[in-house]
């Protein structure tokens, strides 16, 4: 199979994973992964093969499937431990509270792509950021981030489509400050960029994140509304996924 075939199914093979991904069929997604990994294996693309799984990780991670995402991280680790695999795969430390492993993780990446900028002011601060809010300090997390605003609406090459990291664990970071006005004008960053996020499933979720600072600043009606379009956003995802479980508890609240 020539260069173009083969860079040609790996996109359509990355667009179902995140139309799957962003319409939360976590089941579909996660088949979708495994058949690109063994795909990539039998092809001996072992570093195609550990990018499939270190995306399948983070996914897993910000879905909250904590134990699924330390497994996909060994796998992807085991396979090909390259530059795009270690950048993916810190990230999902740091967003599934592996904080020592990230932390030295992020400083090896420091250290060893000191020349490249997505990963001195994309992936660095985004780490970062994440690894600090996990500690509760929000405030040392905005700082971080503030090195990745000239570069946050950018298409980092690991995942082919602007994810928009930054912005939103910026977000995330301002709903634990409590300042629900801030973080809505970050997930609404998002939510207007479609154009750049795509299909990332980070454009789905930034609704849900919406719905939590409108809640946050006292704005139940508009808070009620983000929760009812990340529900129909999410109207046939797996009902088991942990963070869909926890927006219908919250939701339930507001009632």
């Amino acid at each position: 199979m020539g260069h173009w075939q083969t860079r040609r199914r790996r996109l359509s093979a990355f667009c179902s994973i995140r139309h799957e991904a962003y319409d939360g069929r976590l089941d579909k997604a996660r088949d979708y992964s495994r058949r690109a990994v063994e795909s990539a294996r039998a092809a001996e693309a072992t570093e195609a093969a550990a990018l499939w799984q270190a995306n399948a990780a983070l996914r897993e991670a910000e879905f909250g499937n904590d134990a699924s995402a330390q497994q996909g991280i060994a796998a992807a680790l085991a396979l090909a431990p390259g530059r795009d695999v270690k950048i993916l795969t810190t990230l999902a430390w740091a967003r599934t509270g592996d904080t020592s492993r990230a932390k030295a993780a992020a400083e090896r990446l420091e250290k060893d792509y000191a020349d490249d900028t997505m990963v001195r002011f994309y992936w660095l601060p985004t780490i970062r950021a994440a690894i600090a809010n996990r500690a509760g300090h929000a405030e040392e997390a905005i700082s971080f981030l503030q090195a990745a605003r000239p570069y946050e609406l950018g298409l980092p090459p690991q995942l082919s489509v602007g994810t928009l990291y930054p912005v939103f664990v910026r977000g995330q970071t301002y709903l634990l400050t409590h300042d629900g006005n801030l973080a809505a004008a970050e997930f609404h960053k998002i939510i207007d960029q479609s154009g750049i996020v795509l299909n990332f499933p980070l454009g789905a979720l930034a609704h849900l994140g919406l719905a939590r600072a409108y809640a946050l600043s006292g704005d139940t009606a508009k808070g009620k509304t983000a929760y009812q379009d990340f529900f129909a956003l999410w109207k046939d995802a797996d009902p088991d996924i942990p963070i869909l479980k926890e927006a219908k508890s919250e939701y339930e609240k507001l009632k």
